[in-house]
């Protein structure tokens, strides 16, 4: 049975009006850091830059038009240049960006996409979070950015976007599931809901999405588990939000998907 867990309300935030100045500075990469509060929005915007998004605590979504991206600990997203996103806290979030020039740096990610970052890469965001913005070209600061750049490119791509349907019946669908992530009714039941057969709909998942229906509601369920540990709630608790008959199916669900358990993915420092 369901605890009902709410979700997260959302209230819209200002963006940092510097952001416009610091894309337009001669440094290839600018790094710069903010707090969010849990729920806290930065509605859809687009910069001229490209972005790697990091949370070097708490977790925040990432949606663009096309996908939904769950953040957490240890884990960013790669942002190209021009791309509409908005970003959501989904805990207290300690938010680090780098704007790179990618007129002026090749060999990055052409695509959105969630990029695991290292230990070293941690400590190298951190540090130059802290510089300011016109960094010599030719000091330390800017050898640090090298570095980075180095790290970004050999860095593994991780699978935590949720792709959105076009079709009008299919994204019924798929948003009454990111609204509830523990109904499970089937294609045949969800068929009678929209106006469409199960063939028709088990189509457009796996065309417009990539992934089967199962497979999409599966990771639906996933991200909101990870949204969810990061807000304190107990495993046993998310289990049965996500509509587990018992804590173990959802454990095993979990190790399944992303190789460990809840509590060692959301912690791994603590293992």
């Amino acid at each position: 049975m369901s605890q009902n867990i709410p979700q997260t309300s959302h209230k819209n935030i200002l963006l940092n009006k510097n952001i416009d100045h610091f894309e337009e500075l001669a440094q290839p990469i600018i790094a710069y850091g903010r707090e969010l509060k849990i729920g806290q929005t930065l509605p859809f915007h687009q910069h001229r830059r490209a972005q790697l998004v990091y949370a070097c605590t708490g977790v925040m979504t990432v949606t663009t038009l096309l996908a939904s991206y769950v953040v957490p600990p240890q884990r960013s997203v790669w942002m190209p240049a021009g791309v509409q996103h908005r970003i959501d806290a989904r805990s207290d979030v300690s938010m680090r960006t780098l704007y790179i020039d990618t007129q002026s740096v090749k060999s990055l990610p052409e695509g959105v996409c969630i990029l695991h970052v290292t230990p070293l890469l941690r400590e190298l965001i951190t540090s130059v979070v802290s510089e300011q913005p016109n960094y010599p070209s030719n000091g330390p600061v800017s050898r640090i950015m090298l570095v980075i750049l180095d790290q970004i490119r050999t860095l593994p791509t991780v699978s935590l976007a949720l792709p959105m349907p076009t079709d009008p019946r299919a994204l019924r669908i798929a948003k009454m599931l990111i609204d509830n992530a523990a109904d499970k009714r089937d294609l045949d039941q969800w068929s009678s809901e929209v106006g469409a057969s199960k063939r028709t709909l088990g189509r457009l998942f796996t065309a417009q999405t990539g992934m089967s229906f199962r497979a999409w509601r599966q990771q639906r369920r996933v991200l909101r588990a990870i949204e969810l540990l990061a807000t304190g709630e107990s495993v046993t608790n998310i289990g049965l939000e996500l509509g587990y008959d018992n804590t173990s199916a959802f454990i095993a669900m979990f190790r399944r998907c992303l190789g460990t358990t809840p509590a060692r993915y959301i912690n791994p420092e603590s293992y």
